[in-house]
């Protein structure tokens, strides 16, 4: 069992303790997924450099994991691999921003100039 497999046993093991299977719909969890990100993008907010944002980085890191969790949860309750998912994904973004094209700038892909 790799990690991510562990860790996902270890998440709905907390959530089937408590029995809030019957609340973890796909919208539900979207919607918190939105929240939690929310949450994680606040320890940013007015916040002028980066080492302000390092003495915010227990939040940092817990509004992180939460955001990761619900992901995780999503993507069980619709039976889906988040490791496979991630990994096509990956795929996609590879062919739409090729190094020779990408390297260095923000450009979205439909933006580069041919």
């Amino acid at each position: 069992m790799d990690k991510l497999d562990k860790l996902n046993e270890i998440i709905r093991k907390f959530r089937d303790d408590r029995c809030w299977l019957q609340f973890h719909n796909p919208k539900d969890l979207a919607i918190s997924i939105s929240l939690e990100a929310a949450e994680l993008l606040e320890n940013f907010q007015w916040s002028g450099t980066d080492l302000e944002a390092n003495d915010k980085r227990k939040g940092i890191e817990e509004e992180l994991a939460d955001v990761f969790i619900y992901c995780i949860m999503l993507s069980d309750v619709i039976d889906t691999d988040i490791y496979d998912i991630i990994n096509k994904k990956l795929e996609i973004n590879m062919k739409k921003y090729p190094v020779d094209r990408s390297k260095g700038s923000s450009k979205k892909y439909n933006e580069f100039e041919d």
